[in-house]
Order: C-alpha cells, then sequence, then structure tokens
C-alpha cells in the first residue's frame, strides 16, 4: 500500500486511534524490506497492518520479524498475503473483508434493482421514446438466484428478504446444508434449477479451481429470456465469451463489476453492448469508503490487544474456500 491509499485508509482520527494502544514505529508505512531502516523496523514489529499490494510474508520475510505475532489485514482477501511459513509460525490473521462487503452488497442491491426495472433498455431506447405503461417491468415477485452464501451473498440475501418487494431467492452452494437454508430464508438448488428459474443471477461465489467458468454456456442459456446477470465477484466464474453472445442476442442483460480478462481487451462485444453495463472493479470499497478497512483492522488490533475474540479471524482450514 503506497502513501497515498494508506493516507485514506488510515487517516488521521484513525492513526490517532490506533497510537493510543500501540507504539507507531517509524510510521504506518514500511519501506520496501532492502532499505536498512525497514527491516530494522520489521525486526522488532509484533503486530504488522497490511493492505492493497502488500507482497506474500514468505519465510525469508518471517526470519527478520522474530517478534511477529498478528498480521491485520485492512483489506479483503489475504490468499496473496499468507504463506505455509506465517500459518506454522502461529501468527495470527485478520482481515477487514467483512467492512469491505458493506459497499459491494450496496452495489449488488442497486445493480439487481436497476437490472429487473430493465434500465439498460430503457436508456438505450429513451431518445426514441418513452416505454409505454404496458411495456415498463418492476421486481416485485421475482426470482433471484443466488450463487455463492459467501460473506457478501449472504448479506445480499438479508437484504432481500428485507424488502417489501416479495423476492422470491434462491441458492445454489454446496456448503449450505438444507438446515443452514432454511435459517437463511432461502431455497437451496442445483445450479442449473437455480439458472433455469431465475430471472435475476448474481454470483457471489469465491474464484476457486472448481467454481471457473461455472456459469457457462449451457448454464446461460438455461435463463429464461429477458434474464439478468449481476457479477461482482470474480469474473472467471462466468464464461464472458458466451454472456457476450447471449446479451448481443437481446436474450439476456448484465451487469459486471469483474471480467476475465481485467481489463477486456479493446473491441471485446461485452464493451460496447446496450445492454451490458460494465464497471472498472469498483463494487468494494473505494474512495471515502476505504476509512472502513483501516478502522476495522484498527479494531482488530484493539480486540487483539484486549484479549479479545477477533471479528475478522482467518483460519487457515478456511483458505481453500475462500476467495
Amino acid at each position: 500500500m503506497g502513501p497515498a491509499a494508506s493516507d485514506l485508509v488510515f487517516p488521521a482520527d484513525v492513526r490517532e486511534r490506533l497510537a493510543r494502544g500501540v507504539r507507531l514505529e517509524p510510521a504506518l508505512i514500511l519501506g520496501p524490506l532492502e532499505d536498512a531502516t525497514a527491516r530494522a523496523t520489521l525486526a522488532e514489529t509484533e503486530i504488522l497492518l497490511t493492505g492493497w499490494g502488500c507482497p506474500t510474508i514468505t519465510a525469508d520475510v518471517l526470519a527478520g520479524a522474530p517478534r511477529l505475532r498478528a498480521v491485520m489485514h485492512a483489506a479483503g482477501s489475504v490468499k496473496t498475503l499468507v504463506s505455509d511459513a506465517l500459518w506454522e509460525r502461529g501468527i495470527v490473521v485478520s482481515s477487514a473483508a467483512d467492512a469491505n462487503a458493506g459497499p459491494v452488497v450496496a452495489f449488488t442491491l442497486a445493480a439487481i434493482t436497476f437490472g429487473a426495472k430493465k434500465t439498460l433498455p430503457a436508456a438505450a431506447r429513451y431518445e426514441r421514446g418513452w416505454p409505454d405503461f404496458a411495456e415498463r417491468v418492476g421486481g416485485d415477485a421475482r426470482t433471484i438466484g443466488i450463487v455463492g452464501a459467501s460473506r457478501i451473498g449472504r448479506r445480499v440475501i438479508a437484504a432481500l428478504r428485507a424488502s417489501d418487494a416479495g423476492y422470491r431467492l434462491l441458492l445454489t452452494d454446496p456448503y449450505v446444508t438444507e438446515a443452514d437454508a432454511e435459517r437463511l430464508g432461502v431455497e437451496r438448488v442445483e445450479l442449473a434449477e437455480l439458472c433455469r428459474r431465475s430471472s435475476i443471477v448474481s454470483v457471489h461465489a469465491p474464484q476457486l479451481p472448481e467454481t471457473e467458468g461455472m456459469i457457462s454456456a449451457d448454464m446461460l442459456k438455461l435463463i429464461p429470456d429477458g434474464g439478468v446477470v449481476v457479477n461482482t465477484a470474480r469474473g472467471a466464474l462466468i464464461d464472458n465469451e458466451a454472456l457476450a453472445e447471449e446479451c448481443a442476442a437481446g436474450r439476456l442483460d448484465a451487469y459486471l463489476d469483474v471480467t476475465e480478462p481485467e481489463p477486456l481487451p479493446a473491441g471485446h462485444p461485452l464493451l460496447s453492448l446496450p445492454n451490458v453495463l460494465l464497471t472498472p472493479h469498483i463494487a468494494g470499497a473505494q474512495g471515502s469508503e476505504v476509512r472502513r478497512l483501516g478502522a476495522y483492522a484498527v479494531a482488530e488490533v484493539e480486540r487483539y490487544l484486549a484479549g479479545e475474540p477477533l471479528h475478522g479471524g482467518v483460519r487457515r482450514e478456511d483458505m481453500a474456500r475462500t476467495a
């Protein structure tokens, strides 16, 4: 995390809060480890605050950090951060993924609402005249399929259930039992059935070998005509070429914050289709929102020092099925 990002994630008031509980030496920003001052600081460090762009904490890094006890990540996924050596040292790890989830949930709900009202085709028709009253559509009683009961997927489900729109919610997730589904207030189904029955499909699964390309050409063909695909998870979960074909045919609309590759190459059909909204991976915390990440990480430091359970604790055994 560079100085510009650090100043947003850890603004003055968050730094002051942190300084009341720990000694900041020499600052929140630790320079490249080739630097003698950075190495000396790391050698004395007991709690490491990390963020976007932090290199993997390898055995070599740990060799220079004999006092390190905890890593508090002021961002989401820790997959590129942790290493076997870190787990073997028994170092505590926390992620601010819960803080990052809020903006993603809000973004997803907006996309679902816009998708239900067919805003993209309506926008393309604006200059040709407003749609007749009988042509307008809404979201009430829609069947929405949630792919993945991740922390974001679960919060999207909770928000949709709290709505007065009377949504019917389907969920596919191999780790969710019938009892779990009942508690969540959803119907648990296989992916093919979810696609077949849903007018809106929202993707929230982690990117794992078994999930890559899961929303395949065959699955996309099952979604009813006029359906909507929302993806705020990872672009590799969807066959983007097949999705482009379905959208070009006018059969499906799409709201995509992520793609594969990212960004898409110039000239890709998804970039110019009037029924596709592409955003540059901005669903997560951005701008004024990233302060939440720093505040969350600092609160985790406070809990750790007080001997309290961490809210964002990450376990080694969770890594195989998390983003």
